[in-house]
């Protein structure tokens, strides 16, 4: 039998099976807490929001995303919170936030996302500037 040893730049074969170690099912699993996946989320929530759902600069800044997290044997439950800007179209930017946020998290964490809930904390209109309720 011949074998091609691979050039010095190129380094192991990456599909080649590890020397001493057990099958990749064997090894064990990476878990991640949950207090980590509500982190990503609340990060990647923060994001979509300034993106989907721009509140314009008369009317300060809304609060920060809360998230909260259930992993469960590979999937994860998403619970956002959050402040929207009035007048806007809510179930649309609700919708697009809910799918931004499911695709960030999955793809950081490699967790399959089956349900995200989003509570819409307050509608920001100007008025509520107005009266400093806006932090």
């Amino acid at each position: 039998m011949r074998t091609r040893s691979a050039p010095p730049d190129e380094g192991p074969d990456p599909s080649a099976p590890a020397a001493g170690l057990p099958p990749p099912a064997e090894r064990g699993a990476i878990v991640i807490p949950d207090r980590v996946v509500a982190r990503i989320a609340a990060r990647a929530a923060r994001t979509a929001q300034s993106r989907r759902a721009a509140v314009p600069p008369d009317r300060g800044r809304p609060e920060a995303p809360h998230a909260s997290a259930t992993v469960r044997a590979g999937s994860v439950r998403l619970h956002l919170a959050m402040d929207l800007p009035y007048p806007t179209d809510i179930p649309r930017v609700c919708e697009r936030i809910q799918r931004d946020v499911a695709e960030r998290v999955a793809q950081l964490t490699g967790l399959r996302v089956g349900e995200v809930l989003l509570t819409v904390r307050r509608l920001m209109t100007a008025a509520d500037v107005g009266r400093g309720r806006v932090r």
